[in-house]
């Protein structure tokens, strides 16, 4: 039996149906809930990694070809990473980044 979705959820183009890859560029739901907190280049960055990222969350690029590949500046990567850091998304030891799992997001 196959269920019916409404038609405002149907896909627009059956034909380009997204797939799920079987590689590791994956990113949590629960990231959305910080984007509010985010800046666009640490929302840059933060994607940048994911997509660059081996199973482990592990990636390595110097803050030029980072800056060169996002658009940014160097310093804007450093400051991008800095507050990603202080975010708990990342942590960062030269030359190596990792991904965290994504903190529950704190509410007031």
């Amino acid at each position: 039996m196959t269920s019916m979705r409404p038609p405002d959820r149907q896909p627009l183009d059956l034909g380009r149906l997204r797939q799920v890859p079987g590689h590791f560029a994956w990113v949590d739901h629960r990231v959305r809930e910080h984007l509010p907190t985010l800046t666009l280049e640490e929302i840059a960055l933060y994607f940048f990694l994911h997509v660059a990222a081996d199973r482990y969350g592990l990636s390595f690029y110097a803050d030029s070809t980072l800056a060169r590949l996002l658009g940014m500046t160097e310093s804007q990567v450093a400051h991008a990473r800095v507050g990603l850091g202080a975010k708990e998304l990342i942590t960062y030891r030269f030359p190596l980044y990792q991904l965290l799992e994504v903190p529950c997001p704190t509410r007031s």
